[in-house]
This record gives structure tokens, C-alpha cells and sequence, in this order.
């Protein structure tokens, strides 16, 4: 993956830490020179630990959009073996946004559903900044469907600021795309995976999250909407993304209690950009095990418990008139 230099603001401490190190590696012959850094690079531990411990939610949503962060085609590369896309809805074209394929997990044969962002502008672009259109998601549908019919396991790797909002998008029926997209993966027979693994934003990421499980990265976030849209329809200016983050409650801790996840997958310190190779292996442990788990319950009793699964979710109270 190409490393594009971003320094977030908050962590600026860290990098000048950094920096000294670098600056004694330079001169490390002498026993006191090595004794410092090794004291910095404890320090560094620390300092870095301290940190992400204590991320606010609109930092947590700095982390997920890092340019350097594992998208879903790098996991695709890492995680699995012998993947072979799949193009097309057969009725528009071909979004890039949205990357469908069938793939090997160990001893697991599986369809891989992702949406991938891009790199570099071009790409970019061409991945329409991660915002899916219909034709995206009729895709995932069509290959979802493909999948239960040889009866294989669905995985689904959500990273994206929502399905994309034009008019080209609405006049293509996109809502509709979506809510059908939704109700077929609810009584799919087969089991469905769903990880979080950057953005998950509004109706665009529940388009391909349901499933028997769905997990987040640590330092992704999942939401109803992006903390500027929030912001620009709470208080009418993007100034307050910080405090409309912090109302969302989008963080994978805030909803594991929730009960929207049912686990999150520890990142590595500092964030997945920082060690892309030990992200992709947690992820990879993560899906082999629920692989396995979901393989021991006949696909009648998955299906109804992930119906009722999505039914529950949410909390709310009735007033007798």
C-alpha cells in the first residue's frame, strides 16, 4: 500500500517523540545515546498508549478515514487466498465502490463483499470516494444470492460515508436497492459475517451489515449518519462534527453495549495504518472463528435468529393514552 504522510492533530505529540529518536539513531555508538532511546522508546509505548485509550469520537472518526488505513481490498489481499472478482449487476454496469469475489479463507470457501475507497485520486474516482451506487449494491445482491446457492459463506466488509446521494443515484432507485438488499440478506440461507472496518456510515454501510455477526475494528465507527451531516442538520454549520460525534455514540465501545456488535477486534497501537500485516491477522482470526462457530448451527436456526437478531435491536417506550 502506498503511505501517504498524514499526522493527525492529536497526534503530535507522538511523532515529535519520534522525531528525537530518529534524531539519536543517528549517533548511537555511544552507551549513554543507546540508553536514551531506549528510555524514549518506552516512553514512546506509553505515550501511545495513553492516547488511544483516551480518543474522543470525533478523533476515533480521524483514525477510521486515515488515508494510510487497511481498505477493503487490501484485507481481500491479506486475508484471503485466491480471490476472483465478480463484475456487474446485469442490468446498469459495474460500481467499483462495492467489490464482490469468491475467495478461500484457510479451509473456508467463501463470498467476500466489500466497499473499497481508493488510494490515490484517480482511483478515488473511480471507487466514487466509497459511496456506492444502486447498481453497487445490486451487485452485492446478486452475489450474495449466488453464494447461498452453492451454500458458501458471505463475508462483508463495510468502509464507506454512505451510499452516494445524487441525483443520477436517486433516479436508479437506490433506497429501494438498498431496503431489498437488506430484507434478502435477513433470510439468506447461508451464514453472513459483517465487519466494520473503517467507515460506517448511514444507509450506505447497513446495506451490506446484516448478518448472524457483525463486529467493528476498534478505532472504526458505525453510524445512523457522518458527524458533518449531523452537524450541518443539528446546528447548520460543520463547525460542531466534533460535538454531534460525541452525540452519535458511534464508537465500537458504545456499541458493543448497545448490542449493535457483538465484538470488537483490538487494533493495532497506534491504529491499523500503523501495522496493516497485524490488523489483517487479527481480522483473519476473527472470521476463521466465527466461521467455524456459525458452521455448527443448521442454517434454519441461523436465519431466524438473525431475523430476530435486527428486529430487537433498539430500545423504546410505549405511553398508554
Amino acid at each position: 500500500m502506498p503511505q501517504l504522510e498524514q499526522r493527525l492533530s492529536f497526534e503530535k505529540p507522538i511523532f515529535e517523540l519520534e522525531a528525537r529518536i530518529e534524531l539519536l539513531k543517528k549517533d548511537s555508538s555511544a552507551s549513554e545515546v543507546r540508553e536514551e532511546i531506549a528510555r524514549l522508546r518506552k516512553s514512546l509505548l506509553q505515550l501511545q498508549k495513553e492516547i488511544y485509550a483516551s480518543l474522543k469520537p470525533w478523533e476515533t472518526v480521524e483514525v477510521a478515514r486515515h488515508p494510510n488505513r487497511p481498505q477493503a481490498l487490501d484485507y481481500i489481499e491479506m486475508v484471503f487466498d485466491e480471490f476472483v472478482e465478480l463484475h456487474g449487476d446485469r442490468f446498469f454496469g459495474d460500481d467499483q465502490a462495492i467489490r464482490t469475489g469468491w475467495a478461500k479463507i484457510d479451509e473456508f470457501k467463501v463470498m467476500v463483499v466489500g466497499q473499497h475507497k481508493g488510494r490515490n485520486l484517480k482511483e478515488r474516482q473511480i471507487c466514487n470516494f466509497g459511496c456506492p451506487h444502486p447498481e453497487g449494491y445490486r451487485k452485492a445482491h446478486r452475489t450474495m444470492r449466488m453464494a447461498a446457492k452453492f451454500q458458501l459463506p458471505i463475508i462483508s466488509l463495510i468502509d464507506t460515508p454512505g451510499a452516494f446521494p445524487g441525483i443520477a443515484s436517486e433516479e436508479r432507485g437506490v433506497a429501494l436497492t438498498i431496503a431489498e438488499l437488506m430484507f434478502e440478506m435477513s433470510i439468506l440461507p447461508t451464514p453472513i459475517v459483517c465487519v466494520v472496518i473503517g467507515e460506517g456510515g448511514s444507509g450506505g454501510a447497513i446495506g451490506i451489515g446484516v448478518g448472524d455477526r457483525v463486529a467493528m475494528l476498534e478505532h472504526a465507527y458505525y453510524s445512523v449518519i457522518s458527524p458533518e451531516g449531523c452537524a450541518g442538520i443539528l446546528w447548520k454549520s460543520h463547525e460542531y462534527k466534533d460535538k454531534a460525534a460525541e452525540a452519535l455514540k458511534m464508537r465500537s465501545k458504545d456499541l458493543l453495549g448497545f448490542g449493535v456488535i457483538e465484538e470488537i477486534i483490538e487494533e493495532p497501537l497506534g491504529g491499523a495504518h500503523r501495522d496493516p500485516h497485524l490488523a489483517a491477522s487479527r481480522l483473519k482470526h476473527y472470521l476463521r472463528s466465527q466461521l467455524k462457530e456459525l458452521n455448527k448451527f443448521p442454517i434454519e436456526q441461523l436465519v431466524t435468529a438473525r431475523y430476530d437478531r435486527f428486529r430487537k435491536l433498539g430500545i423504546f417506550e410505549e405511553k398508554s393514552e
